[in-house]
């Protein structure tokens, strides 16, 4: 029961706050996990590596697939290009590759071949952030599931921020808290942090520190 419990919890999120300067402060959570440890980091290493290699070996199996599907021939085969693949294939690596390749038909090397890739590119984690610049506005970012694509931003303007309050609402079977942002001439919300919904004590922390960073370059009243 406990691996069960382990397995379907949702996956722990960290907030760091980051502040360059007085004007300007970032809000980040993260469900991407940090190596603390001396175990814990070798492991982090050593599964990039992991995935590099695996990586580099799925698009030498396709390589070599092709070139033994469509050999290089006429006068291009006497070029630099041809001598280069004579080298490789000829390698032991190259061989070994080209072994395997000969032995899988392109039915089963290409999507295999596509899901390695994605899982290799594949992000693992998530990631969303709030940036506040004191009379300027509000940016929200939300990371890519993969490392070839960037992240989706978009910029508020101060002058359409009306209000940023902390509201609660259901998904599902749940109650959950979210932080919103009211948008002058727009009839939904802006929710920050829409995918990872942080706990309840996080929201408050940047609800405070965005408001107070937001506000503080303007007049007060004399009122």
């Amino acid at each position: 029961m406990q691996i069960f419990a382990r397995i379907t919890s949702p996956a722990t999120q960290s907030l760091t706050t980051y502040r360059p300067t007085p004007s300007t402060i970032s809000f980040t959570v993260s469900t991407r996990p940090v190596p603390r440890t001396l175990p814990a980091r070798l492991l982090f290493y050593l599964s990039i590596l992991v995935r590099i290699i695996l990586g580099i070996l799925a698009l030498a199996l396709l390589w070599a697939k092709w070139r033994i599907t469509f050999p290089i021939e006429g006068d291009i085969s006497k070029g630099v290009r041809a001598e280069l693949t004579t080298w490789v294939l000829g390698s032991s690596a190259g061989q070994a590759a080209t072994r395997i390749s000969t032995r899988l038909q392109w039915r089963l090397l290409i999507p295999g071949a596509l899901g390695v890739l994605w899982g290799v590119c594949r992000r693992g984690y998530t990631e969303e952030s709030l940036l506040v610049l004191s009379g300027l506005g509000i940016q929200t970012s939300t990371s890519s599931p993969t490392y070839l694509s960037t992240a989706t931003t978009r910029f508020i303007p101060t002058t359409s921020i009306q209000d940023i309050f902390i509201h609660e609402a259901f998904k599902g079977f749940e109650v959950r808290f979210y932080l919103a942002i009211v948008v002058q001439g727009e009839e939904d919300v802006v929710v920050v942090f829409p995918n990872l919904l942080p706990r309840r004590r996080i929201l408050e922390e940047v609800w405070r520190g965005a408001r107070a960073c937001l506000h503080e370059l303007q007049p007060k009243s004399k009122f």
